[in-house]
C-alpha cells in the first residue's frame, strides 16, 4: 500500500520549516480538500506564501503540485469507498497469500508505527496522564469497543476516566462538565460518523483537548483535534481492520501506566484491597 500523505507529514514534519509546518497543519485540519484547491487558495488559508506551499509539497516527495493533487484525489476516492466497492476490488485482485488479511494487518501495524513519531506518541501520553484532566473516550459503530477497552484500563490506572455510552443526546449532556483541562479521545474511521464529528466540534468549542485516532485518510474530526494518530486500516476484505487502532490503544495504555507508575501502582493496590474485603 502506498504511503498516504498524512503519513508522509507525520514522518517529515520535524524537518520542516515553521511556514512549512503551518501548511502541513492546515492540510491536516482540512484534509484532503484544501490540497485540492489552487496553490494560491491553499497558501491564503495557511497564511503562508505560494512558494512555501510548493516547498512543502516537494518536502513530501512530489515533483509537482498536480502530482500531489493526484495522490490526494486517489486518497479521497479510497476514503469514500463503501464495503460493496471494496468487495468488487478484492475480487478483481490476485492475492496468492494463504492468509491475506492477516498479512495485510501485520503490514498495517508495521507501517503505522514506522510513521508514528516518538513526539506524537509522547504528546498524547502526556495529555492522557495529566493529573487534573478528566479523560473521556468515544468511538463509532465499529471502533467504540476499542474506546471502551481503553477506558476500562485507564480507569484502573488513573481517576477521572469516562467512556461515553448511549445515544448522541447523552454525549451532549456530558458536555456541561467538560472544559479546558479535559481530554476527549475519539476513534473514527471511514465512513466517518456524523454524530462523532458534531460532538467533537462542540467539545472543541468548550476548549476540550481532542485526541483523534483515525485511519490514514483522516476523519474530518482532524480539524478539531490537537493530536492526530493515523493508523492503517485497509485489508483485502470488504471491511476495514481495526487491529492497528487496537494496538495503538494498547501502546497508549502501556505508556500511560509507565508514566504514572507510582500512582497507578498505589491505585491498583488499593483496588485489590477493596476487592478482598
Amino acid at each position: 500500500m502506498q504511503t498516504s500523505i498524512s503519513e508522509l507529514i507525520a514522518e517529515r514534519i520535524d524537518n520542516m520549516s515553521t511556514s512549512e509546518r503551518k501548511a502541513a497543519q492546515t492540510l491536516v485540519a482540512n484534509y484532503p480538500l484544501i490540497g485540492l484547491r489552487t496553490v494560491a487558495e491553499f497558501s491564503t488559508q495557511a497564511g503562508v506564501s505560494s512558494p512555501t506551499i510548493l516547498r512543502f509539497v516537494s518536502r513530501l516527495g512530489f515533483q509537482s503540485y498536480p502530482e500531489f493533487q493526484g495522490a490526494l484525489q486517489e486518497e479521497l476516492a479510497a476514503q469514500l469507498q463503501s464495503p460493496w466497492n471494496r468487495a468488487a476490488t478484492i475480487q478483481a485482485s490476485n492475492n496468492s497469500a494463504e492468509f491475506p488479511l492477516m498479512e495485510a494487518a501485520i503490514d498495517n501495524i508495521r507501517e503505522t508505527f514506522q510513521h508514528l513519531s516518538v513526539q506524537q506518541l509522547g504528546d498524547v501520553v502526556d495529555a492522557i496522564s495529566r493529573a487534573r484532566a478528566r479523560i473521556y473516550l468515544l468511538g463509532g459503530r465499529f471502533t467504540d469497543p476499542i474506546a471502551r477497552y481503553m477506558a476500562a484500563h485507564l480507569k484502573i490506572t488513573r481517576p477521572g476516566v469516562t467512556h461515553l455510552t448511549g445515544q448522541e443526546s447523552h454525549w451532549r449532556d456530558q458536555l456541561i462538565d467538560m472544559g479546558k483541562k479535559d481530554v476527549l479521545v475519539i476513534f473514527d474511521i471511514r465512513r466517518y460518523q456524523d454524530s462523532l464529528i458534531r460532538f467533537a466540534e462542540k467539545a472543541q468549542a468548550r476548549g476540550v483537548e481532542i485526541v483523534l485516532i483515525t485511519d490514514q485518510w483522516l476523519s474530518p474530526i482532524a480539524r478539531f483535534a490537537r493530536h492526530v494518530i493515523a493508523g492503517r486500516t485497509a485489508v483485502p476484505s470488504p471491511w476495514d481492520s481495526s487491529a492497528t487502532l487496537f494496538l495503538v490503544a494498547e501502546t497508549l495504555i502501556a505508556e500511560v501506566t509507565r508514566k504514572l507508575e507510582k500512582s497507578s501502582a498505589n491505585r491498583i493496590r488499593d483496588m485489590e484491597q477493596l476487592r478482598d474485603k
